[in-house]
């Protein structure tokens, strides 16, 4: 490919956003000590319920903030590539300052430019996150009244766990080498970075855990970011930067959904958080979350949990939250209507472009150009389900169709009327 001033221009920046993002690590510097949950449980089952009591302990960025409002100042132009530079590196200094602002009301208002809040309306429907939430939670609450949806036993430790997943990732990425680490400092379950994907020493794993991590860490997390890697020619497209976080984490869920290895408490755990992020928002404690949690069904440890990431970098006595939840009901609803139409309107490729790299939905459009014209590669690893979209296509269909369906005033005795009706006939 011919170099112009323009792709050296966008080489050079491309180099060294690279290195002005690596210290910006936004879950790194929001994690708990493990004795934070010790603690707070004890007083609470001893019926005397303390606020838990964090320090936070944040870097200062400010020379790396100013780095990187200065590199947003050199990525300005009309170009695609420059214009995603120019809009990371934005998000990462956001991070930045919302981590630096740790405790603070600046905390909240920075969380929600990134991540938005739950009464936000979504883009391309009239509904907002706590209106999805609660039609979710009413959904799954009438599922859950009967009997026969066991619950999720726990009984794999996190050493065992991790050899069997370290075996399936093995076996999918046959050009590179993903390792799964056991970490002792992680408040969630697993996390999945390009090279390594951690996971909680202290959890114990359900047989539901191992496909949800597989299809939704690795599969999506991991597999974006080797995707991004790979790019000869542009390696930001590696980067997790803060702004992609909705449609990749909304890409993941979808996954989950698609493969169906989600089960119905993980997808009530979603809907539980957007309504938890309301409450905190408007001033209930860490105590109040831990409760709309632990009465929505979860156990006293996952409620503890739960109510924890709401609160990292915030204050327990609420109103300042970490509004990061709100990403994953809003992307996977994003994401359900953008494979509708990119399907609908012939254009396959741009589910495909999803998995190129961290990459957010409108980038897949924005950037198509420098698809279009080889500068920026195909993926390397798509996941089956998001290869074939004659399977795709129906599956979102009758989705589609299910969402108007009522189910409410239907009773199991009603198909023994309707038959008896229709052979009368």
């Amino acid at each position: 490919m011919t170099t112009s001033p323009l792709t050296q221009r966008i080489a050079e920046l491309d180099d060294q956003l690279g290195e002005l993002a690596k210290p910006i690590l936004v879950l790194k510097y929001l994690n708990w000590p493990d004795a934070t949950e010790a603690d707070f449980l004890e007083s609470w089952r001893a019926g005397r319920p303390a606020l838990p009591v964090v320090k936070h302990c944040i870097p200062d960025w400010r020379s790396e903030i100013a780095a990187l409002d200065n590199f947003v100042k050199l990525c300005e132009g009309d170009d695609p590539l420059l214009q995603f530079l120019r809009r990371s590196a934005w998000s990462y200094a956001e991070a930045a300052r919302m981590l630096m602002s740790a405790g603070t009301a600046e905390f909240t208002s920075r969380s929600i430019s990134l991540y938005g809040r739950p009464d936000d309306v979504y883009a391309t429907q009239s509904f907002t996150g706590v209106d999805a939430a609660a039609f979710l939670l009413e959904k799954t609450e009438a599922l859950l009244g009967g009997s026969h949806v066991a619950p999720s036993e726990a009984a794999e430790p996190a050493e065992q766990f991790a050899v069997r997943l370290q075996n399936a990732i093995d076996d999918y990425f046959v050009d590179d080498r993903v390792e799964v680490i056991v970490d002792n400092n992680l408040s969630s379950k697993a996390i999945a970075g390009t090279s390594r994907i951690r996971i909680r020493a202290s959890a114990i794993f359900t047989d539901l855990d191992f496909d949800q991590l597989y299809h939704h860490e690795a599969l999506v997390h991991t597999a974006t970011a080797l995707n991004g890697r790979r790019q000869p020619r542009f390696k930001s497209l590696a980067l997790g930067a803060p702004r992609t976080t909705r449609t990749q984490e909304g890409l993941a869920v979808f996954a989950e959904l698609m493969t169906r290895s989600i089960d119905i408490n993980r997808l009530r755990r979603l809907a539980l958080r957007i309504q938890a992020i309301k409450v905190a928002l408007e001033g209930g404690d860490f105590i109040e979350c831990f409760k709309v949690f632990l009465e929505a069904g979860q156990d006293e440890r996952e409620a503890f949990k739960s109510a924890q990431r709401i609160f990292r970098g915030g204050d327990v006595n609420g109103r300042i939250v970490f509004t990061k939840d709100c990403v994953y009901l809003k992307g996977v609803m994003e994401l359900h209507v953008f494979m509708n139409v990119a399907i609908r309107d012939n254009q396959p490729q741009l589910i495909e472009r999803l998995f190129c790299g961290r990459l957010t939905i409108s980038d897949t459009i924005t950037l198509a150009p420098y698809f279009d014209s080889g500068f920026l590669e195909r993926p390397r690893y798509v996941p089956p389900w998001a290869r074939d979209t004659r399977r795709l296509a129906a599956a979102l269909a009758y989705s589609s169709f299910m969402m108007n369906v009522n189910l409410t005033p239907v009773t199991v005795e009603r198909f023994v009327a309707a038959t008896e009706l229709a052979e009368l006939k």
